[in-house]
């Protein structure tokens, strides 16, 4: 178990580089590097229920206004395929006999999520400690074979409570080792897991299980919303509060969510947090992953992402993607 407290912070925000041109020593230009771009989300009917099935060519993925080509694609826990020029798909990952003697690689990262349980221990959420610590287990134990789960807890600091594993008691047995008290910094806390997240090739997404409010952080909830949005990991939130009992929290709650393509839930008992796992269990199985590398773009700001769905049934769907990202400058 290891502890993050406040100074490590200060290496975890980025601060816009700048260079200066030496024929135009006045005039500051920026440089941006953007690689791969990810992108995850979630397609829907006009009931709400998830579509499931769709393929490459059923989507279009435009980055302010400028069509891109599309990497690789997958769907929910499945392997990812590599999407060639002519439309046609190939598998990412070797199967049978070949994916055992050639061992793990680079690409079998892109296989199930890696999903990030963020799980608030502040004196806050003591009454319901125990129900919310059953709850998480219970998500955990119904996660598909394919996905990996990490258990961190904060109250004032973060604890990486269980690394990034597959193995299901391993992260229990970390969730469980748990104690509740003490201040809560959510910010701190969900800044540091979306850096540890970025670090993890594939498919990933934070959940956040909070009282709400935040009586610690060193760093603003839009410098993390900024940050989630930047980095395109999904973020879902459950909190154990109600809706109105604490409005700043939740209005923070709805933007961080929403500009990263994930959800939030107010779930103040045990089984309306069951209940809200059980969405966030299924809108993973019906996740789409697209990846892109970016056509030229001169915008050095915030670029537009725009997920398009090509068929005639279109109009009845409904995408839940983050809005776009910022390009990370170069110093």
């Amino acid at each position: 178990m290891r502890f993050v407290g406040v100074p490590a912070l200060l290496g975890a925000i980025l601060l816009p580089g700048v260079s200066l041109n030496a024929q135009e020593p006045q005039r500051p230009v920026y440089r941006v590097k953007v690689d791969m771009v990810v992108v995850t989300f979630t397609v829907t009917d006009s009931k709400g229920r998830y579509v499931s099935g769709l393929k490459p060519s059923d989507f279009r993925i435009l980055e302010d206004g400028i069509v891109q080509k599309i990497a690789t694609f997958a769907e929910g826990s499945k392997p990812a395929v590599q999407v060639l020029e002519d439309g046609s798909t190939r598998p990412l990952v070797a199967t049978g006999p070949e994916a055992e003697r050639a061992g793990p690689g680079p690409a079998d990262a892109f296989v199930g999520t890696n999903v990030f349980i963020l799980f608030d221990t502040s004196n806050y959420m003591y009454r319901g400690f125990v129900y919310a610590s059953d709850a998480i287990a219970d998500f955990v134990r119904g996660l598909d074979r394919a996905d990996s789960v990490a258990i961190y807890t904060f109250s004032r600091n973060l604890s990486r409570a269980a690394p990034l594993t597959r193995d299901r008691q391993a992260a229990i047995a970390g969730l469980r080792k748990a104690v509740a008290g003490d201040d809560a910094a959510l910010y701190n806390a969900l800044l540091l897991t979306l850096r540890d997240a970025a670090k993890v090739p594939g498919r990933k997404v934070i959940i956040v299980f909070s009282n709400g409010p935040d009586n610690a952080s060193m760093v603003s909830p839009d410098d993390v919303r900024a940050v989630a949005e930047d980095e395109g990991i999904p973020i879902y939130v459950i909190s154990t509060s109600e809706v109105n009992k604490d409005p700043i929290s939740s209005a923070v709650f709805r933007r961080i969510t929403a500009r990263t393509g994930g959800q939030a839930f107010w779930a103040k008992t045990w089984q309306k947090q069951v209940e809200a796992f059980e969405s966030i269990r299924e809108a993973l199985g019906y996740s789409y992953t697209i990846t892109y590398y970016p056509q030229p773009n001169p915008n050095e700001g915030f670029r537009k992402i725009t997920v398009e769905i090509v068929s005639d049934v279109a109009k009845k769907y409904r995408v839940r993607a983050r809005p776009g990202y910022r390009p990370r400058p170069v110093f």
